[in-house]
């Protein structure tokens, strides 16, 4: 996946996306988990997310007391020793990896501890969060970031303003 040319063309589209995402928030299609399930199955026709990655090397996943416990574990660390090598807390209160790529990211796009890896990377890119529409922000924030976010929201503006009245 060539991620500079992604980054380009979401970069393009984005404003379009999120305006679509926004409008998502008042006016939802009756059957828009239904949309969503036939929209992201077939994203995934096109995705390969170790082609990409790109979540890994320009995001960071929050991490819950049981991540840093289960993974600190792993490590043979104490969850303060992990804290205090790899995150650092939020404005929010989040614990969050102190740099981009993430530690874990091997140069093949692979997670060194993806049997344990924190629950927001296991849930990641969220399409099959419900209602699909109240994470709406999510989406705005990772539509320039993932490549199937970015195709799964294409396609559904695509067909919620052909199908609906929008």
């Amino acid at each position: 996946m060539d991620l500079k040319k992604f980054a380009k063309k979401a970069g393009r589209k984005k404003d379009k996306l999120v305006r679509f995402l926004k409008k998502l928030d008042k006016v939802v299609p009756v059957d828009l988990n239904k949309l969503v399930k036939e929209e992201n199955s077939a994203v995934w026709q096109n995705h390969d997310c170790l082609a990409c990655a790109n979540c890994c090397k320009t995001m960071t996943p929050t991490y819950t007391k049981e991540d840093i416990r289960r993974i600190s574990a792993h490590l043979n660390m104490t969850p303060k020793d992990f804290k205090n090598k790899w995150l650092y807390k939020d404005e929010t209160g989040d614990w969050m990896n102190t740099s981009t790529p993430c530690q874990f990211l091997d140069d093949k796009n692979m997670c060194t501890i993806y049997a344990i890896r924190p629950a927001d990377c296991a849930e990641f890119p969220h399409h099959n969060k419900k209602p699909f529409n109240l994470y709406n922000d999510t989406f705005i924030n990772n539509v320039d970031k993932c490549p199937a976010t970015y195709e799964l929201v294409k396609r559904l503006r695509k067909r919620v303003e052909q199908e609906y009245e929008w």
